[in-house]
């Protein structure tokens, strides 16, 4: 593997940062000097990733993945530090994690420390199962969102100590738009191959030998964490209207990685395969895949139509097949992902 000077170049610099960030943390055991470490920690994480956007332009990796991690984490800070955090709800996963941890501790632990110091470590963790690329775009978005609200937080003349500079002290305005914004970072984030979050990776890895979905995994410690913020605070309302912001991001995240042009996978058993297969074409300008299959309770030949329509023409596709065969059985469900060749690849 041929070394470039742009790699010794970012192989020194991440080692200043590694070595700023422990100078922080130094620094910050004492009441007197922990500002300058804070300080100090913040400019390893800029200078971490100044450098990886800087490499990943002059090598040519994926420019326009790195514009969009990089946009991704400052919206993610945005929704959580101008809205979330003022008020002092929680957001999800490690994220809400951090909040909590920065409320109980003194000043100088500040949310973007808690940040580095939760999710790197996670991330690394699941680097073998993972991959060497997601690992490089998850924590490089993630120090960017940690950048990003330690500068909203400490650096810029904004305040957020009491109260959301945007929606005030309305609770459920700052959960509900606190959720979307901060959604919105975390599914561009997921989109173009990164995370913003640790606790996907530790979902990943862990759910399945708890016989847990990640979905399942990372609800149940969403709702572990705020019980537990709950407790610790002395008060629901936080937690509850916390709540808000997570279903709110969740919706979001899910309409951002899959689109509102979904898709939408049929399956049509019919005895008139041809009739249903050219109504579908003409009327989708879609094609169809056709399975001959066997019924089992009637033991008589039978025809399934595989076809993939987005979901506004579901309906549609419903009333145009039962117009043509009223006795179709029909089978729809989302698709996670489509990925096909161009015309001329499938033509070759």
């Amino acid at each position: 593997m041929n070394t470039t000077p742009i790699d010794i170049i970012a192989w020194f610099a991440y080692l200043l940062s590694a070595v700023m960030f422990v100078m922080g943390l130094h620094y910050m055991n004492s009441p007197k000097t922990a500002r300058k470490g804070n300080f100090i920690s913040a400019a390893g994480m800029v200078v971490a990733v100044v450098m990886a956007f800087v490499k990943l332009f002059i090598t040519g990796f994926e420019n326009a993945i790195a514009i969009w991690l990089l946009i991704a984490g400052i919206i993610n800070a945005i929704g959580v530090t101008l809205f979330i955090a003022p008020v002092q709800l929680y957001d999800s996963g490690i994220s809400g994690t951090s909040i909590l941890l920065s409320q109980l501790t003194p000043d100088y632990l500040s949310l973007s420390f808690f940040l580095i110091l939760l999710n790197i470590p996670l991330l690394l963790f699941g680097f073998k199962r993972q991959g060497a690329v997601f690992s490089i775009y998850a924590i490089f978005t993630v120090c960017v969102y940690s950048v990003a609200a330690w500068l909203i937080t400490d650096v810029l003349p904004i305040d957020v100590s009491i109260a959301s500079p945007l929606a005030g002290t309305d609770l459920f305005l700052c959960a509900l738009f606190g959720g979307i914004i901060s959604g919105v970072g975390s599914g561009l984030a997921i989109r173009y191959g990164g995370a913003m979050d640790g606790i996907e990776v530790v979902a990943v890895i862990f759910a399945k030998p708890l016989g847990l979905s990640v979905g399942t995994f990372v609800l149940i410690y969403n709702v572990l964490l705020y019980i537990i913020c709950g407790i610790v605070m002395g008060s629901w309302i936080l937690p509850l209207y916390s709540i808000v912001t997570y279903a709110a991001g969740s919706k979001t995240v899910d309409f951002i990685v899959d689109g509102l042009d979904s898709a939408k996978a049929a399956m049509i058993i019919t005895t008139h395969p041809d009739e249903i297969a050219r109504a579908v074409s003409e009327e989708f300008g879609t094609g169809l895949t056709i399975i001959d299959a066997h019924g089992f309770y009637s033991d008589t030949p039978k025809t399934v139509l595989y076809v993939v329509v987005n979901r506004f023409q579901t309906v549609e596709l419903k009333t145009l097949v039962k117009g043509v065969d009223a006795n179709a059985y029909m089978a729809i469900s989302p698709v996670a992902d489509l990925l096909h060749g161009s015309k001329e690849e499938e033509t070759a």
